[in-house]
């Protein structure tokens, strides 16, 4: 079965300046991941090629059995979510959650005058639920908490049935609660077993949901270390990641780090 993705010597070059060095990473349809790195990592550049946003500099980058540079863009990007800051910020603020997350089906921010059928909108009611935002689906995008707009992001990225399930920070900018209650919802995701492939980016292992299976350590644009989760997020891997010595420790599905002693 071919991989969701696979990148092969894959690097981006910009002026002097290299953001990805010579990548190699394999994705399987059953696999959920998560990226690591500091600020400055390559991280959002990672996420850019695999959302056939951006295409490598050299190397081959294949997304859903199609290589970039051989593919319509257009035609592969419907078949993969991506929830992030920038996505959001050009979802209209007057928009109701119901039409934010519909419109995707047309991949259209905010409803003009396309028409959609029963199934769309049942879908759109039905991830609504699933993401807990049901019952703000005649508010307005621009009166949701942070943490709601992250949820109604998610079930817009999810509404086209995706291959690729993308989320750049998701907690990001949200306190306490809102992380939790986000990082639970994702759980649940994560462990539907009908859910796509998921890659999600975060700086900090506290926000990494139970269910997720494999981590990739991202560095100076290099991967540092990936596979297995339990076997990549380790005191010295994790410390050489961010040139401090961290305390790494998985309690009950759950990642903390902190300095150590």
């Amino acid at each position: 079965m071919a991989a969701v993705v696979e990148l092969t010597d894959v690097s981006i070059v910009r002026g002097e300046a290299t953001l990805l060095d010579r990548v190699n990473w394999r994705i399987e349809e059953s696999e959920r991941w998560v990226i690591i790195g500091p600020n400055g990592a390559g991280k959002t550049t990672m996420l850019q090629i695999l959302a056939a946003q951006l295409h490598p500099s050299s190397g081959t980058a294949e997304i859903l059995g199609e290589r970039l540079g051989r593919v319509d863009v257009f035609e592969l990007r419907p078949r993969i979510g991506v929830a992030s800051a920038a996505l959001a910020d050009r979802i209209p603020r007057h928009e109701r959650v119901a039409d934010v997350v519909v419109s995707a089906a047309y991949a259209v921010m905010g409803r003009w005058r396309e028409s959609y059928e029963q199934a769309d909108f049942e879908r759109a009611v039905s991830l609504m639920a699933q993401l807990h935002v049901g019952h703000l689906a005649y508010r307005t995008f621009g009166t949701l908490s942070e943490g709601e707009r992250k949820r109604v992001q998610i079930a817009r990225a999810l509404m086209t049935d995706p291959e690729l399930l993308l989320l750049d920070e998701p907690a990001a900018g949200l306190d306490l609660a809102g992380r939790e209650g986000l990082v639970s919802t994702l759980s649940e995701l994560c462990a539907d077993e009908f859910a796509p492939a998921t890659v999600l980016v975060t700086h900090h292992v506290e926000e990494i949901p139970t269910g997720i299976t494999h981590a990739l350590l991202l560095k100076k644009g290099a991967i540092l270390a990936a596979g297995p989760v339990d076997e990549v997020l380790t005191d010295e891997r994790l410390s050489e990641t961010f040139d401090f010595a961290l305390e790494v420790t998985h309690t009950n599905g759950r990642w903390s780090a902190r300095a150590r002693a």
